[in-house]
């Protein structure tokens, strides 16, 4: 990855609709990103069901535009935080042409940074299938280890794959 590149996260505005559509109707990805069935997505379907999470989710959840040099290239988030115990879920999505150049890593570390720093969480964890050994790489790479297994829990292209469960703590 060059390091005159600005890897940013930034609050999604309209004009990145088409590219978290792109994202979310890639039917590549689908079980790596969501639980639900493969289906064919809607445009406005899809941006209505933005603008309602917006609405819905207010403080449950962080989303943000993963920018390189101005363009739009995936989302971070944080969700499902608990109050209480300080943790969230982080997830993480981009486009085909932004993976494999560090990208990921550098808004995966700078989402735990915003969970620690400004969340005041004490801990993030995700949920990974066992054959995207790019993402576990980040994710590791991001300082996330690898905590448990859940056997042939999601179904994946035709066949159970096992979810790799993986966390990271604050720093005292």
């Amino acid at each position: 990855m060059s390091s005159s590149r600005a890897i940013t996260l930034r609050s999604p505005s309209e004009d990145d609709v088409d590219v978290l559509f792109q994202i979310a109707s890639d039917m590549t990805t689908w079980e790596e990103r969501t639980e639900a069935t493969p289906a064919p997505l809607n445009r406005d379907t899809f941006k209505a069901r933005l603008a309602r999470d917006d609405a819905q989710e207010s403080g449950k959840s962080v989303r943000f535009v993963i920018d390189v040099d101005g363009v739009a290239v995936g989302s971070v988030s944080l969700f499902d935080f608990d109050e209480l115990a300080r943790h969230a879920e982080a997830g993480i999505a981009l486009l085909p042409e932004a993976r494999g150049k560090g990208i990921g890593t550098a808004a995966i570390s700078q989402i735990v940074e915003f969970a620690f720093v400004r969340c005041n969480l004490r801990r993030v964890h995700l949920q990974v299938i066992e054959s995207n050994v790019g993402a576990i790489r980040v994710y590791e790479k991001a300082g996330f280890m690898i905590e448990g297994r859940q056997r042939q829990h999601a179904w994946v292209r035709g066949k159970y794959e096992d979810i790799i469960v993986m966390g990271i703590l604050r720093s005292a």
